[in-house]
């Protein structure tokens, strides 16, 4: 199932603008240097609000993952990505059966854009 259309606003300009260019933005902090999720305001591990923006590896493994069996439409994969950075970030799993999915699955990043909406990150099974 194609991923669904996400607009930009304010919040997210930043990080569409990295999709845009193929790039998976997330957070560092610049008073501790850990990274965090895209949509962290604050820094899970200190609490710092300085926070910029930097490109991730875009690889990582499937930590957990849901089938949604949507009416009308095949089965797809929705899972939790723990990228090699460490935070999480919620994404479609595509390019495998739902049922090849499996906990500690190495994936890597691509981007699909669907027609008037933004690019949006999805998963593959990494080679």
């Amino acid at each position: 199932m194609p991923v669904g259309i996400v607009h930009r606003d304010a919040a997210t300009a930043e990080f569409f603008d990295g999709t845009a260019r193929g790039e998976l933005l997330i957070r560092r902090c610049g008073a501790c240097g850990a990274h965090s999720a895209p949509q962290a305001r604050t820094c899970p591990q200190c609490g710092s609000p300085e926070l910029s923006w930097t490109a991730a590896a875009g690889t990582g493994l499937v930590v957990s993952w849901s089938v949604v069996h949507a009416k009308g439409g095949p089965p797809f994969v929705v899972g939790i990505v723990e990228l090699d950075e460490e935070p999480w970030i919620q994404a479609q799993i595509v390019g495998v059966a739902p049922e090849d999915v499996y906990g500690g699955m190495r994936v890597r990043v691509a981007f699909e854009r669907p027609e008037g909406g933004e690019a949006v990150p999805v998963f593959h099974p990494a080679p």
